[in-house]
């Protein structure tokens, strides 16, 4: 296919299918024009620049070799998919990116039939394409399953479990293994180069196979000595040995920029019927974008940003980020406390650990991408007397469940969860939304679950967390700035299971737990405009409840509403399961319960999201007055 001089290759691709008329001498400046795109894109609309960056090659080659979506590529984590989308019909959509309405940050299903496989999640990569190439083998279908998985995202077990349990999809499975951080592979060149082309080769595969063939021929002893002595020939120059042991026929380590290796050994893969295959490339993270490769994080995630400069448009000055206010605060008790340890997992900065490992380095663990590990990790140092905090995000602690119940609840260890981005996420979307964790972890024995109102009451409960030596302890806050409300000099250690009253009233009773506490009182001011005396309770702790605190005010007042942002079977499940075996609705008591949809919301800002879900206090203001028209009607009914 040739275009007009004065036409962009980029302009004449709108799927795959448009690309692979591409002459290959064509693809270097097709890639360059790819990479503009998204620099440009995530300039207007903010989000993962540096890991797309990375892989601009990489998505040019694999969609130019591969027959997509005929073969089915999953992306792992999905952050860097940015090039992906543009090149899989969505480039007029590519700047409503992780916008309300628009493009997902991630793959996602219902998007296109290039997603075939939804993840925002880490390590699922191998496992999905696997899937999807057994179902194709089982099925007598053309296809194969491609996976490109992060060295970073290859610290997790399940990507090892897949792996070991890939053998029979043979050449049907490819795993790509994009090595951005430096971590496995050596430097690369022209040598390494060759013999990935060589090893991968048609002609060296068909000899390895014969070889074989009359190596087995000649006896068990003597096909295991040359079987053995090819693998750790190969393992020594290439470093594939680990992956030989797993079923894998290693090719790498490649450029993962340069397309005149990348496309022929992607076409051997492809061409060739050894498998399944792992293929090692190495990528430069921020690649082709000079503020991107200089900055620490590759410009991992990114508000919007001057294209030219790098100059990011965030917002200047505002209230300290929770997780921040978290970190300090840690770093400040562990001055007096060697026992105090942090354990994150592969989220430092996010959760702030970052800034507890600035102050002591030696009792900071950053444990990679395997939360599992990192809780039964955090389990030990408890049950050996350490105080550890196990700092993980809400959407991730879910891969770490049993951990949670099997390691630490069933036996009352003191490890210390801090539940980072709780409640809804904005622009990352359904897959981050910190929607289950009241749920899953307050409905476990042993375990005390408490949700930060402001960035003070954060304080209080980390070192309320610190403090606490009888069992699990879990504290939840949301993502982004507090509320702009003055730390206290002087953290306080909170009563396990007592809340507190924020403002008191008479006839309606707002039990807010968490975030939703600002919230919560203007739609008290709206209701005391309305004639209606309110009282508002920030409930502390969703476990244990403060029962007493709940049956005065259920016996003193007329309705009672129960906000929090989680998922059905949070508070207002258990306080409701205390009013009914107490028997505090048998008066006609109107009890309402507010609490995130039974759905998956979509990236919004987060204002809207809530709008969405009910949670805001135009919404609290109408569940109250709601109740107590269905209260009066039923009075009326009554007395005709």
């Amino acid at each position: 296919m040739t275009s007009r001089p004065d036409t962009p290759l980029l302009d004449t691709v709108e799927y795959p299918a448009d690309l692979r008329k591409l002459d290959k001498s064509q693809l270097r400046q097709f890639s360059d024009e790819l990479r503009a795109e998204v620099i440009d894109a995530v300039g207007t609309t903010g989000g993962h620049l540096g890991s797309g960056l990375g892989v601009v090659e990489l998505t040019t080659a694999i969609h130019y070799v591969f027959d997509t979506p005929n073969d089915k590529l999953v992306w792992d984590v999905g952050h860097q998919c940015y090039p992906h989308k543009i090149v899989t019909g969505r480039r007029d959509r590519i700047r409503t990116l992780r916008q309300g309405g628009g493009l997902s940050g991630f793959t996602k299903r219902s998007e296109s039939e290039y997603d075939p496989f939804g993840a925002a999640h880490s390590s699922t990569s191998i496992s999905a394409a696997l899937g999807f190439a057994m179902a194709n083998k089982l099925q007598k279908k053309p296809g194969r399953g491609i996976a490109v998985i992060g060295d970073g995202a290859m610290s997790a077990g399940m990507a090892y479990e897949a792996m070991n349990n890939a053998e029979q999809a043979g050449n049907r499975l490819v795993v790509i293994l994009n090595d951005n951080d430096m971590s496995i592979a050596p430097p690369v060149g022209g040598l390494s180069a060759y013999l990935a082309r060589m090893v991968s080769s048609s002609e060296y595969l068909g000899l390895r196979s014969m070889a074989s063939k009359l190596a087995r021929k000649m006896g068990r002893r003597v096909w295991g000595g040359l079987e053995k002595a090819e693998e750790y020939a190969r393992g020594m120059v290439t470093g594939g040995t680990m992956f030989e042991e797993l079923g894998f026929y290693y090719v790498g380590p490649i450029d993962g920029h340069n397309l005149d290796h990348l496309v022929p050994v992607l076409e051997n893969v492809r061409d060739s019927g050894q498998g399944p295959v792992l293929v090692h490339v190495v990528t430069k993270k921020g690649k082709g974008y000079a503020p991107a490769e200089a900055s620490a994080d590759k410009y991992h995630g990114v508000a919007k940003f001057d294209v030219v400069t790098g100059e990011q448009k965030k917002s200047k000055g505002g209230p300290p980020a929770y997780q921040n206010v978290f970190g300090d605060t840690l770093a400040k008790l562990a001055e007096t406390d060697n026992r105090i340890c942090a354990i994150t997992a592969a989220m430092p900065s996010g959760t702030g650990v970052d800034r507890f490992a600035k102050a002591h380095p030696k009792r900071a663990f950053d444990v990679g991408i395997a939360e599992q590990h990192g809780v039964t990790f955090a389990a030990g140092l408890a049950a050996q007397g350490m105080r550890p905090f196990a700092a993980i995000y809400s959407t991730f602690l879910q891969r770490a469940y049993d951990q949670v119940v099997h390691d630490v609840a069933i036996q009352n260890l003191p490890v210390r969860f801090a539940i980072d981005r709780a409640g809804l996420v904005g622009a990352d979307g359904a897959t981050h939304a910190g929607s289950f964790d009241i749920t899953y972890l307050a409905t476990l024995p042993n375990m005390v679950v408490m949700a930060a109102a402001d960035e003070a009451e954060l304080v209080h409960m980390t070192y309320t967390a610190a403090e606490h030596d009888s069992g699990p302890i879990a504290f939840r806050y949301p993502r982004g700035n507090g509320t702009g409300v003055a730390l206290p000099d002087t953290p306080e250690k909170l009563e396990i299971g007592k809340g507190r009253i924020v403002r008191e009233g008479s006839k309606v009773a707002i039990l807010s737990l968490g975030a939703r506490l600002e919230e919560a009182k203007k739609a008290a001011d709206q209701l005391e405009a309305k004639g209606l005396s309110t009282t508002v309770a920030d409930m502390r702790f969703a476990k244990p409840l403060d029962t007493a605190l709940i049956e005065r005010l259920m016996r003193t007042h007329e309705v009672v509403v129960t906000l929090e942002e989680g998922a059905v079977g949070g508070l207002g499940a258990h306080v409701l399961t205390f009013a009914s075996d107490e028997g505090l609705t048998d008066n006609g008591l109107k009890v309402r319960t507010m609490r995130l949809p039974d759905v998956f919301q979509d990236q919004d800002d987060p204002a809207k999201q809530y709008d969405e879900a009910g949670l805001n206090a135009p919404q609290i203001v109408d569940a109250v007055l709601n109740a107590l028209r269905h209260n009066s009607a039923g009075v009326e009914e009554a007395r005709a």
